[in-house]
């Protein structure tokens, strides 16, 4: 069967969520959840618990170790579903030291910034690409940043240029892209070229 990668992407509270659900249990496939987010605070906890309500009963759920290491997909998982990729693009960032607090944000110099952009990227690609090799269909859900305010400080200045540069490496890379915006969603790639509402 051929391979196909499908990038779901909006804002936050878009319903890119519940839609690429919908797209994962239409496939008739064994669906495996890969999971991003760490409860690390009660906050977090309750939303993981509200999305681990939402999802099917009989899907696999994978957690990510350290939200960053995908350790192979089960053998019987036909559809991986990676919800929310700007999530582990945080997590990941934050392994690589692209992570301290404000009053902190200027001692790092831009050339080491720059080399650990690179390298999240690279290593972001190669995950994506290890669950396109191992499942049939792979699910991509990932936030579009780049259509609020410039973030006021560095720190979110590059998690936005980041997730603005590999959301365009994942466009490119899927077979179909859906664009959620109000609960509404909008083929831009791939299927019949972008009809509203298209499934």
């Amino acid at each position: 069967m051929e391979k196909k990668m499908v990038l779901v992407i909006g804002g936050a509270r878009s319903g890119k969520s519940t839609f690429a659900q919908r797209k994962a249990e239409e496939s008739g496939r064994r669906v495996c959840y890969v999971a991003t987010a760490e409860a690390r605070d009660g906050e977090m906890d309750e939303r993981i618990s509200h999305h681990r309500r939402a999802r099917p009963a009989g899907w696999l759920t994978l957690e990510l170790e350290g939200g960053t290491v995908l350790n192979g997909l089960p053998a019987s998982a036909g559809l991986a579903l990676l919800d929310c990729f700007t999530v582990y693009l945080s997590n990941l960032m934050a392994t690589k030291g692209l992570d301290w607090p404000v009053e902190e944000e200027d001692l790092m110099a831009e050339e080491e910034v720059l080399r650990l952009m690179e390298e999240c990227e690279g290593e972001a690609m190669h995950m994506v690409e290890r669950m396109h090799e191992e499942a049939e269909t792979t699910i991509i859900v990932s936030n579009e940043v780049g259509m609020g305010v410039v973030p006021p400080y560095r720190l979110g200045r590059i998690f936005r240029d980041l997730a603005g540069r590999l959301n365009q490496r994942l466009a490119e890379r899927a077979d179909e892209v859906y664009l959620v915006v109000a609960g509404l969603h909008i083929l831009v790639k791939g299927g019949r070229g972008g009809e509203l509402g298209d499934t």
